[in-house]
């Protein structure tokens, strides 16, 4: 899976429309559905970075991280960053079935246009936490999994769904962890 999004990452922008309105208006939307501001939140599968900077610039006082399997991918994140110098913003490889970080470390979990890592992201929210699941275009979307499956999948690991919805093509999912 790595050499794949690696052989991919030049030009992924591009291809992909990433950076633009209607690839992030499901995470935009979605992010309007959290009743708390985190304080660390992090994008899983988070590619060149696209939504970990919306995330960044989203919620000005959080640290935000973006984890993803591709080295390429987060070599052109972390090229997007600039300066940073409170170290806001961080981005590093990992696998999103196996995160570094401990457990319950985030309050907010984004994944855009993946495919749901259930007890992973639970490990990584605390309690009280936010899980946002987010496709850009809806069912036409390569990861896409439908809400009855994202809402029962998290269920079983102690959450209640929050919110769903579509904003033009895409939709997104937002469930709360148990407290």
């Amino acid at each position: 899976m790595a050499s794949y999004f690696d052989d991919r990452a030049p030009g992924w922008d591009e291809r992909t429309g990433a950076p633009g309105p209607s690839h992030l208006a499901p995470l935009a939307v979605a992010v309007t559905k959290i009743d708390r501001r985190p304080e660390r939140a992090l994008d899983l599968g988070t590619g060149t970075g696209v939504a970990a900077l919306f995330l960044a610039r989203e919620f000005p006082h959080a640290s935000i991280r973006g984890a993803d399997i591709s080295e390429r991918m987060i070599r052109q994140a972390k090229a997007k960053i600039g300066l940073d110098p409170e170290g806001r913003i961080a981005f590093r490889v990992a696998d999103a079935a196996r995160l570094p970080w401990p457990e319950g470390h985030f309050d907010l979990v984004t994944q855009l246009n993946m495919p749901p890592f259930f007890a992973e992201t639970a490990r990584m929210l605390r309690h009280g936490g936010h899980v946002i699941v987010a496709a850009s275009s809806g069912e036409r979307t390569p990861f896409f999994t439908p809400d009855s499956v994202l809402e029962r999948g998290f269920r079983r690991h102690d959450f209640v769904k929050v919110s769903a919805g579509r904003i033009g093509s895409g939709s997104y999912f937002v469930a709360r962890k148990g407290e």
